[in-house]
């Protein structure tokens, strides 16, 4: 019976083992509105950030915080309190929902002081809305507590007052269509009304009095 010749078996080599990453310490990031509005500075406002640098970590800086140094170096206190009477009186008026809102932010951003938290802005906001559109997205058991919330509800609310607007002017309109009289009657007693104020005549006043 023909034996197996022995041969000396090659040890396997073990597996690569990739060197684990070093792990590098998490450096803190200035937040990007900070990172972005110093990459824009020129000249004297340049140096005027390079001094903030030394005095202050502005890695940790806040957007709010950024803004009061800006104000405090270029703002007077004037144009300042204009500006805060200018948010604080801010109406939507005949705005649409999203101009109005376009406008809160400028202002918002610009007197972060005015609005410190979320649930502050959204009552600002709430303030700032016409009363047919903010007392639709305050209704309900659950109100906005959240910008987002709050900006989409009235953007909702706004449309369906525009489509009620426009059924009830077309409704007008078909029926002036079946009804001309309507128009000659409404100018007719338009008419008359303006007559009538026209020629009223005060009282005489009493000779005695003259």
């Amino acid at each position: 019976m023909n034996q197996r010749p022995q041969v000396n078996e090659v040890p396997r080599v073990p597996p690569v083992v990739p060197p684990m990453p070093e792990v590098q310490p998490e450096v803190p990031r200035a937040p990007a509105g900070v990172l972005c509005a110093s990459f824009a500075l020129k000249k004297d406002a340049r140096h005027w950030w390079m001094t903030v640098q030394m005095r202050r970590d502005v890695m940790t800086m806040s957007w709010q915080d950024f803004v009061i140094e800006f104000r405090t170096m270029y703002y007077n206190r004037e144009v300042l309190a204009a500006q805060q009477d200018e948010f604080t009186n801010l109406k939507q008026g005949s705005m649409t929902v999203m101009e109005a809102v376009k406008k809160f932010e400028q202002l918002a951003r610009l007197c972060p002081e005015l609005v410190p938290s979320e649930t502050e802005k959204v009552r600002r906001m709430m303030k700032m809305f016409r009363t047919d559109i903010s007392k639709q997205v305050s209704a309900g058991s659950s109100p906005p507590t959240l910008v987002s919330n709050c900006v989409s509800r009235a953007i909702r609310v706004e449309y369906w007052i525009n489509q009620d607007k426009e059924a009830r002017a077309q409704i007008l309109r078909l029926e002036r269509r079946r009804k001309p009289w309507l128009n000659k009657f409404s100018s007719v007693r338009m008419r008359n009304h303006f007559q009538k104020a026209r020629t009223i005549t005060l009282p005489r006043v009493p000779s005695s009095l003259e």
